[in-house]
């Protein structure tokens, strides 16, 4: 079992995290709301509890790919550096497609559910993620050489990266750090529930995939945050799991099986009978895509 390097961080999640919001009140910016913030919180612990089930999933599905790995890649200076670009892409991957399969969506709702962007969202984390198969994203990693360990310690490390990112007291950074790394700028896009922004700015460390596979939109204005329709619930459970039960509830009534599996698998806002919309259909309907 790799270091638990991200516990080992969340104490300075939390200092990190009172130093905004005792700048926040200084400055009188609002970006903290009690609720909200109780709410992110319980979402981080839950997901720390979690954890430790579904490591023990992950780790199993790593070792069995690695037990009939191509190569053997070891643990050279090289290894690491190719493990981190392997990591990031993965992760790329993983974040575009938890926007547009709503099975996915379903862990990943719980992400963007806060109408507020500090330091506190960053801990709002799913309790189903990996349950669900997240981890399937990076399969290929260990069953291509990487030892489970370092594709483990490289998930942690990019997690760890992106909490800093969730923030508005940081405006734009010089234009290089911008062109190459995801920022706090990028990821206010990635949050907002403005149709411009809606499904853009995918990258964990880097931001070179967005603008490599056509997903990157850069900021323009001050992001409005949350989802296109809010909870309107700061109950942890409610936050867990409601888009869980919605999927399903539609998918029993939707009157085919074909319907059904496609309520799982088609993007969010997906609907047989129009009532609802994706976000591709709610672009074309704006004029933002032909």
């Amino acid at each position: 079992m790799p270091p638990a390097l991200l516990y080992y961080a969340v104490p300075f999640f939390l200092i990190l995290l009172l130093l905004e919001a005792w700048y926040s009140y200084k400055e009188n910016k609002a970006f903290y709301s009690g609720n909200d913030t109780y709410a992110s919180l319980a979402m981080g612990i839950g997901n720390l509890l979690s954890g430790f089930l579904s490591k023990i999933l992950v780790l199993g599905a790593f070792e069995l790919e690695y037990h009939y790995r191509i190569f053997t890649l070891g643990y050279q200076w090289w290894v690491w550096i190719l493990a981190f670009f392997a990591d990031d892409l993965s992760y790329y991957w993983f974040h575009r497609v938890s926007h547009r399969v709503r099975w996915f969506w379903a862990s990943h709702v719980v992400h963007h559910s806060s109408q507020r962007y500090n330091l506190s969202t960053a801990l709002r984390q799913t309790w189903t993620g990996n349950f669900a198969g997240a981890f399937l994203f990076w399969l290929w990693m260990p069953l291509l050489g990487f030892d489970p360990v370092i594709v483990l310690l490289m998930q942690q490390i990019s997690l760890i990266y992106q909490f800093w990112i969730h923030t508005e007291a940081i405006d734009k950074l010089p234009r290089p750090i911008e062109f190459v790394f995801n920022t706090p700028s990028h990821h206010r896009v990635h949050h907002s529930s403005d149709l411009k922004y809606l499904d853009r700015n995918h990258g964990g460390i880097l931001i070179i995939w967005d603008r490599i596979f056509d997903s990157f939109q850069p900021e323009e204005e001050r992001p409005r945050y949350g989802l296109t329709t809010n909870l309107r619930s700061f109950n942890p459970l409610v936050i867990a799991f409601k888009e869980w039960g919605d999927m399903f509830g539609k998918a029993i009534r939707s009157g085919s099986f074909r319907n059904s599996i496609r309520y799982l698998f088609m993007p969010p806002g997906w609907s047989h009978d129009g009532s609802t919309k994706t976000t591709k259909e709610l672009r074309k309907k704006a004029g933002l895509e032909p």
